[in-house]
């Protein structure tokens, strides 16, 4: 079977997700819970965010409810948010394997209302969503004085054995 052709896309979605968690376990809960000026919020507020809008997201595009809410007073740590973030992972990669039509009006159902959007634009949002708020974090961690990860698409093709350079001989 062939992979949807937006497989490497929501693999990077991924993988710059774990490296994102990577960077933040090392943190004290100082650093975790401190302002971050121009962003969402602190970092731990940034990363419940980051999941809950995946868990979100494949509750509309899935109509399973077995994903976890995770609200602004949740008490979960980088650990347990890496957790629910694979199985998302998972979860991402389960659906693209059904989904094939970017045009399929997708409703989203809420209390006293109806938003249509094409799956297209919906999954669209998912990775935009996701490198805004690791770019968040990235900005948080400059502020506080440690390199953050490199997670672009060029980091994950090269990490992933999925880009090359090539010389060309001199003409």
């Amino acid at each position: 079977m062939t992979n949807s052709i937006l497989t490497h896309a929501f693999a990077h979605h991924a993988w710059a997700n774990e490296r994102i968690f990577e960077a933040c376990e090392a943190l004290g809960s100082a650093q975790l819970m401190a302002p971050v000026p121009g962003t969402y919020g602190p970092v731990i507020a940034i990363l419940h965010h980051l999941v809950d809008a995946d868990a979100f997201y494949l509750r509309v595009l899935t109509g399973r409810d077995d994903f976890v809410y995770i609200d602004e007073n949740s008490r979960f740590g980088v650990d347990e948010l890496r957790g629910f973030s694979r199985q998302h992972e998972a979860a991402y990669a389960e659906y693209l394997d059904t989904a094939v039509d970017p045009d399929l009006d997708v409703v989203e159902h809420g209390d006293g209302f109806e938003f249509h959007a094409p799956l297209g634009v919906r999954l669209g949002q998912v990775l935009h969503h996701g490198t805004d708020h690791r770019s968040q974090i990235c900005t948080a961690l400059t502020g506080m004085g440690i390199t953050p990860p490199l997670i672009d698409s060029w980091d994950y093709a090269e990490a992933k054995g999925l880009s090359k350079g090539v010389e060309l001989p001199k003409s």
